[in-house]
C-alpha cells in the first residue's frame, strides 16, 4: 500500500474519466470520491444506466482511512480478470474512499486472461490520471504572531517544510496562519521559537483532516 505517511493517505478529490482500446475493445474507466458503501452502489447504478448498452460495468471501490472496506466485481467477465485487478490499482496506489467502474464495448476480439487484466488495469490507471488526487492528513492549525524583523524567517520555514500560507494579517505585527501536519508540529513549533528568539506568539487549534491542492489548503 502506497502510503505517504502513517497519518496521510490518497483521496480523489475530483473524478475522472480515462479510456484505453485494446483490439478494438473499448474500456472507459470513470471514477467518484466516495464516503460510504451506498455512494458506491448509487454511482455504480449511475454508469450503469449511463452504459446500458455495453456489455460489461466492472467497479471496485475502497472505503476507510485504513482501507477496511474493499468490494469488487466482474460483471460477467472470466473471474479474476476485470474487479480484482481493478481492486489492485487502487491499493498499491494508495488510494481510499473511491469508487470506479471500467465499463467495456467488446470489439470482437478475445484478450485472453492476461489481456483482460492488462487492459482492465491499464483503463484504472487512466482513470486515476484524468482525476485530481490529493493526500490527505491529520494536521493543526497554527496562528503565529510576529514582527516585522521576523516573518522573513517565518516564510523561509514555511517553505523548508512545504507549509503554506493559510492568511496573513499585515498591521502593526504580522499575523499568519497555515496547518502543520501532526508529525512535524514540535519540529516547526521548536524552529520558530528559535529562529525568533521566543518572541513569536504561537496559538494552535483542534485537529483537522487537511489537504493542499496547489497553493491553497482544504479542509474535510
Amino acid at each position: 500500500m502506497a502510503e505517504t505517511g502513517v497519518n496521510s493517505y490518497k483521496i480523489v478529490f475530483r473524478g475522472g474519466t480515462g479510456e484505453i482500446v485494446e483490439k478494438k475493445s473499448r474500456f472507459i474507466a470513470t471514477f467518484l470520491p466516495i464516503s460510504s458503501e451506498e455512494d458506491a452502489l448509487a454511482f455504480l447504478a449511475e454508469q450503469k444506466k449511463r452504459y446500458w448498452d455495453a456489455r460489461h460495468n466492472c467497479y471496485a471501490y475502497v472505503l476507510g482511512d485504513q482501507q477496511q472496506l474493499q468490494r469488487c466485481s466482474d460483471d460477467g467477465e472470466p473471474q479474476g480478470t476485470a474487479g480484482r485487478p481493478m481492486l489492485e490499482v487502487l491499493l498499491k496506489d494508495g488510494i481510499h474512499n473511491a469508487a470506479v467502474v471500467v465499463t467495456r464495448y467488446f470489439g470482437g476480439t478475445l484478450l485472453g486472461t492476461g489481456g483482460l487484466v492488462r487492459a482492465y488495469q491499464g483503463a484504472v490507471q487512466a482513470g486515476l490520471a484524468a482525476s485530481e488526487v490529493l493526500t490527505l492528513q491529520k494536521g493543526i492549525p497554527l496562528t503565529i504572531e510576529t514582527d516585522y524583523n521576523h516573518i522573513g524567517k517565518i516564510l523561509y520555514l514555511f517553505g523548508n517544510y512545504g507549509l503554506v500560507q493559510q492568511e496573513a494579517v499585515y498591521t502593526d505585527q504580522v499575523v499568519v496562519k497555515t496547518v502543520v501536519p501532526e508529525g512535524i508540529l514540535g519540529r516547526v513549533h521548536e524552529e520558530i521559537t528559535e529562529g525568533t528568539g521566543g518572541s513569536a506568539r504561537m496559538e494552535q487549534g483542534e485537529a483537522v483532516d487537511f489537504a493542499v491542492q496547489g497553493r491553497e489548503i482544504l479542509i474535510f
